[in-house]
C-alpha cells in the first residue's frame, strides 16, 4: 500500500534537499516529529531514530538518496517496513515535493489501515511546514 501527496515549493529542489539532511531539525517544520537524529551524516545506509508526537521512538535507516530529486526512510515494524518517501521534481521556478508512506511485508495492510490514514492526513500540515520554513528563509 503507497499513500502519496503533494505540494508546490517556490524554490529549487537544492534548497529543499539541504532541508531534508538537516535530520535534527525536522521538528521545525513538521509538527508530527518531537526529535529525529542520525548517527552520523546523512547518506544511504545512515540510522538513526525518530520521536513521533504520537507512539514511540523507532529506529530510522535511510536506505535509498538520489540527491536533489529523492530518499527514503525505514523504519522497522512486526513483520512490516513502513518506507517514508520524499521526492523533488523541478517544475520551472518551483519543486513538486511529494512525500509518500509505503507498507511492505505479511502485516503491511494490517499496519495501513492502523496507521496509515492517520499519516497520509498528516501530509498536509507537514507539506506546509515544510513549504512556509522554505519559502521564508
Amino acid at each position: 500500500m503507497s499513500l502519496h501527496r503533494s505540494i508546490q515549493i517556490n524554490a529549487a529542489p537544492e534548497k529543499i534537499f539541504a532541508e531534508y539532511t538537516n535530520v535534527a531539525d525536522w521538528k521545525s517544520w513538521d509538527p508530527e516529529v518531537l526529535s529525529s537524529s542520525l548517527d552520523g551524516i546523512f547518506r544511504q545506509g545512515a540510522t538513526g531514530r525518530l520521536k513521533p508526537r504520537n507512539g514511540l521512538s523507532a529506529s530510522i535507516k535511510i536506505s535509498e538518496i538520489n540527491t536533489n530529486r529523492s530518499f527514503t526512510v525505514e523504519s522497522k515494524l512486526p513483520l512490516c517496513i513502513m518506507k517514508f518517501t520524499h521526492e523533488l521534481i523541478q517544475e520551472g521556478d518551483t519543486t513538486k515535493v511529494t512525500h509518500g508512506v509505503e507498507f511492505h511485508g505479511p502485516l503491511a495492510f494490517l499496519f495501513s489501515k492502523i496507521i496509515g490514514k492517520q499519516i497520509y492526513e498528516s501530509f498536509p500540515v507537514t507539506l506546509e511546514g515544510l513549504k512556509k520554513k522554505i519559502e521564508s528563509a
